[in-house]
């Protein structure tokens, strides 16, 4: 469910084709709702309401299991918790091979947050236990399940998923780079001369809390705008805010991103953040709540990360950034982001395969550990 045109969990599953095609000795083969070329098996799917068609979710766990049979995995990994998740299982145990599930959302968090605003704090609280049962049931039928920052590693320990380790994500560093930046593009916006601009790119939806990002713009006063580059449920709205719709050329992403003063999240449940890391590629400072996996990527050094998650506190950390040097937080930032290209990261998800499959790359094997399958039909 969380393939879309300009995702997150895309550019990881597309970073690691462009891997392997680099380096061999493995075929990837993409399946998900939404194909992008014709050799790649399509998962029968229902469009996401509220997605603005920019999410699609596969209902029909058994036939979206016959299209993963058909492609003879030696290895399937599923970046979906829901039904998808269930069909890999199944398809993992027909085909007598591995299967591994990456954690891309924190689904406790996430119920315990849009249930309390809509119903309160005891529904959350109900809400939120039931997602930690159901998350721990499904992982715990994976062989291995990798989370991209060491506190959501945390979480699923504590679910009691013991095959739980850390895998972080990385960045496209000759694509994000700071030579990006179009000052022509920017001046296309007409903004005041002297502007500050903010940028958030993601989806707008209720966890991102986009309102506190308006409400700190609106405390900084007139010098400063929010370009938000993205589609969802809940697109920021006020008074000198930018809505970009969302952009499927990440050449275009980069180059946007390049072109502002800093980037903004006020996300607290990121599992890793991957639009700061592309930020910090841009040698763009970033100002983020620091909660899970935001607090791991941003310090001091690279901008600032917000304890509490209030507006005021916001606008004190941006205002701040903007008294700090700019060439040393761009040159801090930088580095940190060539420090997690894909290259340099995508290697020990190799190691987590081969070990998978116990011997050389490509060979089939049973499955260890315990059996899989026992979940929604």
């Amino acid at each position: 469910m969380f393939w879309n045109p300009s995702g997150g969990v895309r550019r990881y599953v597309l970073a690691k084709g462009r891997f392997i095609e680099q380096h061999g000795g493995w075929r990837h083969t993409i399946a998900n709702p939404t194909p992008d070329a014709p050799d790649q098996p399509c998962i029968p799917s229902v469009p996401l309401p509220g997605s603005h068609g920019a999410y699609r979710l596969p209902l029909r766990r058994a036939a979206a299991a016959r299209v993963l049979r058909a492609v003879r995995p030696d290895l399937i990994e599923s970046a979906d918790p829901y039904r998808l998740a269930w069909a890999s299982l199944d398809a993992a145990q027909a085909l007598g091979v591995p299967a591994v599930a990456f954690c891309h959302s924190n689904l406790e968090q996430l119920l315990r947050h849009s249930i309390g605003q809509a119903l309160g704090r005891h529904a959350a609280a109900a809400a939120a236990r039931l997602a930690r049962r159901y998350a721990a049931r499904l992982y715990r039928q994976f062989d291995l399940v990798l989370a991209p920052s060491r506190a959501m590693t945390a979480h699923l320990n504590e679910w009691g998923v013991a095959k739980a380790q850390h895998q972080s994500l990385g960045v496209d560093s000759a694509l994000f780079h700071p030579a990006r930046a179009d000052p022509a593009w920017r001046q296309s916006l007409g903004l005041p001369a002297g502007t500050r601009l903010l940028a958030y790119a993601g989806r707008f939806a209720p966890e991102k809390n986009l309102p506190t990002l308006v409400q700190a713009v609106h405390k900084l006063g007139p010098r400063f705008w929010l370009l938000a580059i993205g589609a969802g449920p809940m697109p920021p709205r006020g008074e000198r805010v930018f809505v970009q719709p969302l952009v499927r050329d990440p050449k275009t992403l980069a180059s946007m991103i390049a072109s502002c003063d800093l980037f903004v999240h006020a996300g607290a449940h990121e599992t890793f953040g991957l639009s700061v890391l592309e930020a910090l590629a841009c040698g763009v400072p970033v100002v983020v709540r620091a909660a899970e996996g935001l607090a791991e990527q941003v310090d001091s050094a690279v901008g600032h990360g917000v304890q509490a998650g209030g507006a005021a506190e916001f606008a004190e950390a941006i205002a701040a950034v903007f008294e700090a040097d700019r060439a040393t937080l761009a040159a801090a930032a930088r580095a940190r982001a060539e420090a997690s290209d894909w290259s340099a990261v995508l290697p020990r998800l190799w190691q987590h395969y081969d070990r998978l499959t116990d011997g050389p790359v490509g060979e089939s094997v049973g499955v260890k550990g315990a059996p899989h399958g026992a979940g929604p039909a």
